[in-house]
């Protein structure tokens, strides 16, 4: 499975930005896919992941109620709606997919730089 993480840039704090990830397979995206970001000087942070069922997990302590993830499977995409942007949230994001019953993501996109401007 490829991933092609779109939608990133530069935004002011308080604003949006919708990321996207399309998956290159024929036979749909992995039952688990996910949003990561990695801040300068920070470790990789699991943001937002969503099932082929629809449920959900946010990083509650920083996200939770600003982000908002998504995933159409006729499409084979996963969005990230991303409102009320912080400067905190600046990072390279990554979209990444896991298969049913691995226990790591084993399938990564390229990364998409978002920049929140205080």
């Amino acid at each position: 499975v490829q991933l092609q993480a779109s939608g990133g840039g530069l935004v002011q704090a308080g604003g949006s930005l919708r990321l996207s990830c399309t998956a290159s397979r024929r036979f749909g995206m992995p039952y688990w896919m996910a949003w990561f970001r990695r801040a300068p000087g920070k470790e990789r942070q699991l943001v937002a992941s969503i099932a082929e069922n629809g449920g959900t997990t946010y990083d509650s302590n920083s996200v939770k109620g600003r982000f908002t993830i998504s995933r159409e499977s006729t499409r084979n995409t996963v969005s990230l709606q991303m409102n009320s942007l912080k400067p905190d949230d600046t990072a390279v994001y990554y979209c990444a997919g896991r298969s049913w019953g691995k226990s790591e993501y084993d399938f990564w996109g390229q990364g998409t730089q978002v920049t929140v401007s205080s």
